[in-house]
């Protein structure tokens, strides 16, 4: 072989890779916002509601627990069940505060069950409603979760993982439009740091709650997140 050949077929190899290149660039610009949207669209779970014994709120902001108190009065629940305790960002309680929200929009004080016991992560607040479940005169079969869409895997994830499969989990996201997030997550800073953490705190419950164990367990429960 020639060294003139040999030249030619480095620059045909050379020309063939990056006309790949430029292929996949193109492709990756074409279907970016599909691609993007499949990242998010993993986070998101919504399941066709039906009615469940309980609605949980999980604690946050107050268009959670509108939309938990929007499902209530639809007959998706026949009680709300809010948890949290102490709040440092608002200064108050979760369960006073989302109790008092929800009288004040005309839900019986006996549909309204509070847990303030102090929590600091979703894993948690999952076996505080295990817990009031196990104390209960009241039969519960079914619960709908109510949460920020891109909380909706990892909250699903630990609520099956405490309650088990006797107890249906239904998750009802809360609409983009009631809250400050975007669908188009990249667009936007606060959404494309919930869409970053929702995914890196995922890899730390699965670590966390099944598979550590001994030191690294305790070493990782003492920095529970939310």
């Amino acid at each position: 072989m020639t060294p003139q050949l040999i030249s030619r077929l480095r620059h045909s190899k050379t020309a063939i890779l990056l006309s790949l290149v430029a292929l996949g660039g193109l492709l990756l610009f074409i279907f970016r916002e599909k691609c993007l949207l499949s990242l998010s669209d993993y986070l998101i779970l919504q399941n066709d509601l039906h009615r469940a014994d309980v609605i949980h709120v999980i604690a946050g902001e107050d268009y959670r627990t509108d939309y938990g108190i929007r499902l209530y009065q639809q007959g998706y629940g026949k009680m709300l069940f809010f948890t949290g305790g102490w709040c440092k960002t608002h200064l108050y309680h979760h369960g006073e505060h989302a109790k008092a929200r929800s009288l004040a929009r005309d839900v019986p004080l006996n549909a309204i069950v509070i847990d303030d016991t102090v929590v600091t992560s979703t894993y948690q607040e999952a076996e505080r409603l295990k817990e009031w479940i196990s104390r209960s005169s009241a039969r519960i079969h079914s619960v709908i979760v109510v949460s920020d869409p891109y909380h909706m895997r990892r909250a699903r994830w630990a609520y099956k993982k405490v309650l088990g499969d006797r107890i249906e989990v239904q998750m009802a996201p809360v609409p983009f439009e009631w809250t400050p997030y975007r669908r188009y997550w990249w667009t936007q800073q606060a959404s494309r740091r919930y869409v970053r953490e929702e995914y890196e705190k995922l890899v730390y419950y699965i670590l966390r709650y099944q598979i550590s164990r001994g030191k690294l367990q305790r070493w990782l429960a003492s920095r529970d997140r939310e």
